[in-house]
């Protein structure tokens, strides 16, 4: 027998195809058209719209071949259930739609599970209204069972009536046009093929890959914008582009993820380069936006220069070259982030995947610092290593401080700042220069793009290494720093010689620093009217908020003085400082004047090595809370003049002692200590001596300890309870 052109309907004309019955039998899988996930969904309604567009425009269509094996009339499909199915469902729904019986239909059968049979038993007698929606309208009936429901064809092929109810519901006589869609019909006996054939291809039988089904759409539309481009893509990723992501490939031995990872990376390069803001588009979508219609063939050869770019090289070498991973090494750029040191690796392994949130795994930073390498690829022959290692680092300084800047939302301060981002990238990598005035096609306006500030400082850094070469490797060290990051402002460029002293300093002992720091001037930057910035002896966090000149806090020009002239003294070393520091704290035990720096720098309390966030009022200092949190106050957060004297408070209550059980507690104001009971009413005062100006003149963690050891004599001496 030759293979046959038919339609549904023909399959069950026994003289043409000696077919009588149709039966779907267990070893298939269930009907997967039908499923819900976005893969099945994209399949099945691509599927159904074809169908319709036939019908529209009267025009044949051919769903592929359909094999199986004949046995004694019967056909027992190997490959074609899934659309055999759909054709049943759409002709069974033609048939009640027109008002009319199909006695072929009766001929299909499902024998997978008894459940499936029985569905389509029924169905065949089963006239239903169509004006509600067929899914709800089947399950109010009595003869569909509650454990139907639990049956995965019966679920898919609900799901499918209904999409055809939709799609199809205003289309006259269908039963009639359904004829013209049409399949290549041969049984597999016709193949010389046994039964042994249909046992190992059914269960080796997959359906197809998202890729598989990416690169057949991908395809038609780089045909239709031109063949010759579309043969010589196909090509490469058949060939070059799939040698090139080999290396990449995952444990499960392809390619697949890793190519549609970089191709969503290069589609939201194209949409930002268009002054757009990316959307959660799957590769499908994709190639609707940017492969058909006017631009299509400028994002074609965009498209391939981002492949091409990586060809013939050692991809690890590359950022190997130009990136050190922990510290400083002459001519590489020092991350900073946990990121990995290979960009375009982990944008292969990465890319569109989250966290949770919303938060991207490949972040906007990396997508930045990976386009700058594609830049340098894709225009090796006209910049050189030394050019590239220079403007690289620009780049990575900008990234690194501009946390607040770069974001691809249009609800943000400044909106979408990308596309305006990636064309300063454009300026510093191709040419080496900042640019003062970034505007976008068809716009009369400068946008935003990096933090402002650090365009300024790298823009004055260039003009500085070029002046200066002597001097360009001390300052990239400096940028370096753990606490700078590229942000090396509050050091500044007028002096090279504090280069080198400022690691020096930062490598004494950090608790020393921030006493010296703050014996030499009020150093601390105020965010708002209650709390300040300072050092602190454990974290860096602390000092890159102290020393960012973007900060909303109050008080860097006087910060920037104080590490100035810390950095001018000839000696800087651990004695040195301590040196300060006990001198100043001497004075104050001379002149009996202690003011809140005196307690700060003398008890230790006062610096638990935290974030050095801290409660200080300009007016109230001896009320100072130390909050144990990067940013606000939480049940942690102590007053630390009764830390000092008491370390553990019974109600975890920092900002009062409890002295028993009666609920009586210490607490510090601003001029005394006082004493009050449970309901917050004043039992007694401790006055601490001060100026006219109220700076303490006596000691005031010596006399609440004296307090202390009053009360607790007292207490001791009536009754046997203790704090």
């Amino acid at each position: 027998m030759e293979t046959l052109h038919i339609n549904f309907r023909q399959l069950f004309d026994t003289e043409q195809t000696q077919i009588k019955d149709v039966v779907i039998p267990k070893i298939q899988r269930a009907y997967a058209q039908g499923r819900i996930d976005m893969r099945t969904t994209r399949t099945r309604t691509k599927f159904l719209e074809a169908i319709h567009q036939a019908i529209s425009e009267k025009k044949h269509l051919t769903l592929d071949f359909v094999y199986g094996k004949n046995d004694n009339g019967i056909l027992v499909p190997l490959d074609g259930q899934q659309r055999l199915t759909t054709l049943f469902l759409l002709y069974w729904y033609a048939a009640r739609k027109a008002g009319m019986d199909c006695e072929f239909l009766c001929h299909f059968s499902y024998d997978t599970r008894y459940s499936a049979r029985d569905f389509i038993e029924q169905l065949l007698n089963y006239y239903p209204d169509l004006t509600v929606t067929l899914s709800d309208s089947i399950a109010d009936e009595a003869w569909v069972p509650l454990d139907w429901r639990f049956d995965p064809t019966i679920e898919g092929m609900l799901v499918m009536l209904d999409n055809i109810q939709q799609k199809f519901a205003d289309v006259e006589n269908l039963i009639e046009h359904l004829d013209n869609i049409k399949f290549y019909f041969l049984p597999i006996q016709e193949m010389g093929l046994t039964d042994d054939i249909y046992i190992k291809m059914n269960s080796r039988g997959k359906p197809l890959t998202d890729f598989e089904h990416f690169k057949a759409e991908f395809e038609k539309a780089l045909k239709a914008v031109d063949d010759g481009i579309a043969e010589r893509i196909i090509h490469k990723i058949d060939i070059d582009w799939t040698d090139f992501l080999w290396p990449f490939k995952g444990g499960n031995n392809i390619i697949d993820d890793e190519f549609l990872r970089y191709f969503r990376f290069i589609c939201d390069i194209i949409c930002y380069q268009a002054g757009q803001s990316p959307k959660l588009n799957d590769e499908f979508e994709l190639i609707k936006l940017y492969f058909t219609g006017e631009n299509a063939k400028e994002n074609i050869l965009t498209l391939e220069r981002f492949f091409d770019c990586w060809l013939g090289c050692d991809v690890e070498e590359i950022f190997n070259q130009f990136i050190s991973a922990d510290c400083h090494e002459e001519g590489k750029i020092r991350l900073f982030h946990n990121y990995n040191r290979n960009f375009l690796k982990d944008c292969l392994d990465n890319y569109a995947d989250v966290f949770g949130n919303r938060n991207r795994k490949f972040r906007l930073n990396q997508i930045i610092i990976l386009y700058a390498f594609t830049l340098l690829r894709m225009n090796q022959d006209s910049i050189s290593d030394s050019d590239f290692a220079r403007r690289i680092r620009v780049v990575y300084n900008l990234v690194n401080n501009s946390s607040d800047e770069i974001s691809d939302s249009e609800t943000r301060v400044g909106g979408n700042r990308m596309p305006a981002i990636l064309k300063q990238v454009d300026s510093i990598i191709l040419n080496g220069i900042v640019a003062e005035d970034i505007r976008l096609v068809d716009d009369d306006a400068p946008k935003p793009n990096f933090n402002a500030n650090q365009l300024d400082e790298e823009r004055a850094k260039l003009l500085f290494t070029s002046s200066h070469p002597e001097v360009a490797e001390q300052l990239f060290i400096l940028e370096d720093h753990n606490i700078l990051q590229g942000k090396i402002d509050v050091v500044g460029l007028d002096n090279p010689d504090r280069f080198t002293k400022f690691k020096q300093l930062f490598d004494c002992d950090w608790d020393l620093v921030d006493c010296a720091m703050l014996v030499t001037g009020d150093y601390f930057r105020r965010d708002n009217e209650w709390r300040i910035q300072i050092g602190s002896k454990g974290i860096e966090k602390a000092w890159r908020e102290l020393f960012n000149s973007s900060s909303q806090s109050k008080g860097y020009a006087q910060t920037k003085e104080v590490l100035a002239h810390l950095l001018r003294r000839p000696e800087i070393s651990n004695d040195a400082l301590a040196c300060i520091v006990d001198k100043y704290i001497r004075k104050c035990e001379d002149e009996s004047i202690f003011p809140w720096q005196y307690y700060y720098l003398k008890y230790s309390s006062f610096r638990p090595g935290r974030y050095g966030k801290y409660t200080i009022y300009e007016n109230k200092p001896y009320q100072m809370g130390v909050i144990w949190a990067p940013q606000y106050e939480s049940s942690n957060t102590y007053q630390p003049f009764l830390r000092e004297l008491h370390e553990v408070d019974r109600n975890h209550n920092g900002w009062r002692i409890t002295l028993n059980d009666d609920g009586d507690y210490l607490w510090c104001d601003s001029d005394a200590y006082v004493l009050s009971n449970s309901e917050g009413e004043v039992i007694n005062k401790y006055p601490v001596p001060q100026t006219v100006s109220g700076i303490d003149t006596t000691d005031r963690i010596h006399l609440g300890r004296m307090v202390l050891q009053k009360y607790l004599y007292n207490l001791y001496s009536t009754s046997t309870d203790a704090i």
